[in-house]
């Protein structure tokens, strides 16, 4: 059953309200969720990025340290059994050790793994074995970067341990640099650089625990995300109030990951949704109300119009429109309907005048018609009376003049290029007759352009202009015209060998006011392809040779047995 136009009307109102908050709530949603989620992401990666920077920096001053180490003499001497002083052992390993010592400890161990040195003020571990762990590590390889182990000693507070062996002049192992980092050292290095309301954890390769800004975090959490990474590889499941950010340092290969609070969580999503439920059913009972009000108001105006047009439809031309209101747009339509109304009743009183008045016009062109019509019966009987009295000049004119006459009141008006041309030659023979013979004529026709259609009777008076008024007191004078296409575009041009155009009379023919006044034909002419064809048609004039004139009709191509060429 089709809906009636109020009720489309209220419809449209629900809609149209309703469905721009839905989609407005729903981007707005998407859109904060994104840009919340793309803030935060970058935050972490902003944090990770400053944590891991303090831990390669840590690396290089660690490097560093090992490096100075190596080359002291005082060590090396001091290592080997030579008379050197605790104190100037100190020296070197605080001067070496200086701007790292707040996050890690230094120790100086023996070749037998026995402490001898440290700068703090008791050693973590008085022995450590060589034959496996840090020492065994530092021992096997001599590395760019210093191996670093977890370290399982409670009691110690250690938990990262690394290592470097110290070598005597013959390359033997004399020593070893162990660099020893706790809880204390942690909190120094990333101290200010994962934010207020942030936890940093130090994960091994195989994600195990080692440091957490939380204390106990990391035995907790390391196993809740190694497994997360072994079920699916992701860190981020739906129902963990917080956001995880992993990266890798590439000396150790240990992990840093950032743990933040979820921006949007769960209740604060259903918090949104809900504002934007509310909001939806509060514009639909805003939009029910508004809707009921307005349709009524538009629908009545229109139900008067409508009953008003079939009332016109039966031709009843009293009808009018009532109107309530003054100034809103229905009832300015009714008034303009009204106003219609009258104007379409004075047209038909106008049409009626007018079809009189376009019958009496049609009955004079019928009568006009007979007289070019007796004038061409005429001519053809003077040529048969000239024949007989053997006065051929006058048969040829009157036979030439005949069909002329009746080309020019033929009904086609596009003919045949071929046509034109004949008619043209008629034409030519009249005034070679008229004027003794006193000029030539010549006419290049490309076959292939023969059927291309033109506007009757163009060339005619392009052909006149140049005898009349380009050859007068001309011995000799020559008339030539020629045709060509140009792509798209047929050129047709009429040329003599007068006297030419005066220099600012050349150029588009359009272009030259007042010229109309000596040259009639060639004004007709250009209207007619104008008219036609468009502005970009039309007569150009141009003087030729050292005197002459041409007269080039420029058009569009079209032949005779399709409508374009």
């Amino acid at each position: 059953m089709k809906r009636s136009f109020r009720a489309r009307l209220f419809a449209a109102f629900l809609l149209v309200s309703l469905i721009p908050l839905l989609i407005s709530s729903a981007l707005m949603l998407q859109v904060f969720r994104l840009r919340m989620t793309g803030t935060t992401e970058r935050e972490a990666q902003n944090y990770l990025d400053n944590a891991l920077s303090a831990m390669n920096d840590a690396a290089d001053g660690f490097l560093a340290v090992r490096d100075a180490l190596r080359e002291s003499a005082v060590l090396r001497d001091a290592l080997t059994g030579g008379a050197v002083g605790s104190t100037r052992v100190y020296d070197e390993l605080y001067r070496a050790t200086e701007g790292l010592r707040g996050y890690a400890s230094f120790d100086i161990y023996d070749a037998d793994g026995a402490f001898r040195w440290s700068t703090q003020s008791l050693p973590r571990v008085a022995s450590l074995p060589t034959d496996w762990g840090a020492l065994h590590a530092a021992a096997e390889t001599d590395a760019a970067a210093i191996p670093f182990f977890p370290c399982e000693e409670a009691d110690a507070g250690t938990l990262l341990r690394g290592a470097a062996a110290l070598r005597s002049d013959s390359g033997d192992i004399a020593g070893y640099l162990v660099i020893q980092m706790d809880a204390g050292h942690f909190r120094a290095l990333f101290s200010g650089r994962y934010g207020a309301q942030n936890d940093l954890l130090l994960l091994s390769p195989y994600w195990h625990g080692i440091y957490a800004t939380e204390a106990g975090l990391a035995d907790t959490l390391a196993p809740q995300l190694r497994e997360r990474l072994m079920s699916g590889a992701v860190l981020n499941i739906a129902d963990d109030p917080f956001l995880y950010t992993a990266a890798r340092q590439e000396s150790t290969g240990f992990y840093l990951v950032l743990r933040q609070p979820e921006v949007l969580t769960q209740s604060t999503m259903r918090m949104l949704y809900t504002v934007t439920a509310t909001s939806a059913l509060i514009c639909v009972l805003i939009s029910i109300l508004m809707g009921f009000s307005y349709s009524q108001q538009i629908s009545e105006p229109i139900r008067r119009l409508e009953q008003a047009f079939s009332r016109l439809e039966r031709n009843e031309l009293d009808v009018r429109v009532a109107n309530g209101r003054e100034t809103d747009e229905l009832s300015r339509l009714g008034a303009e309907f009204n106003d219609m109304v009258e104007a379409l009743s004075r047209n038909q009183e106008a049409l009626l005048e007018n079809q009189r008045e376009l019958d009496e016009a049609q009955i004079r062109m019928l009568q006009a018609q007979l007289n070019p019509h007796f004038l061409g019966n005429t001519l053809d009987t003077m040529k048969w009376i000239s024949k007989i009295n053997k006065v051929p000049q006058v048969a040829t004119m009157s036979a030439d003049l005949a069909d002329i006459l009746r080309f020019g009141i033929s009904p086609d008006e596009l003919v045949p290029l071929r046509r034109e041309a004949e008619i043209l030659e008629r034409y030519i023979e009249i005034q070679k007759i008229r004027l003794s013979d006193g000029f030539s004529f010549t006419l290049d026709l490309p076959p292939e352009l023969e059927d291309c259609l033109v506007p009757k009777m163009i060339l005619q008076p392009l052909a006149e202009n140049a005898i009349l008024h380009g050859l007068e007191g001309v011995e000799n004078g020559a008339v030539e015209v020629a045709a060509e296409a140009d792509g798209e575009t047929l050129r047709i041009r009429v040329a003599d060998n007068g006297r030419g155009f005066p220099a600012e009379l050349t150029g588009a023919y359009r272009e030259q006011e007042g010229l109309a006044r000596g040259h009639l034909g060639l004004y007709n002419v250009d209207t007619i392809l104008r008219k036609y064809y468009g502005e970009g048609s039309g007569l150009y004039l141009e003087n030729v040779g050292a005197g002459g004139a041409a007269v080039t009709a420029v058009l569009p191509l079209r032949r005779e047995e399709e409508e374009e060429c």
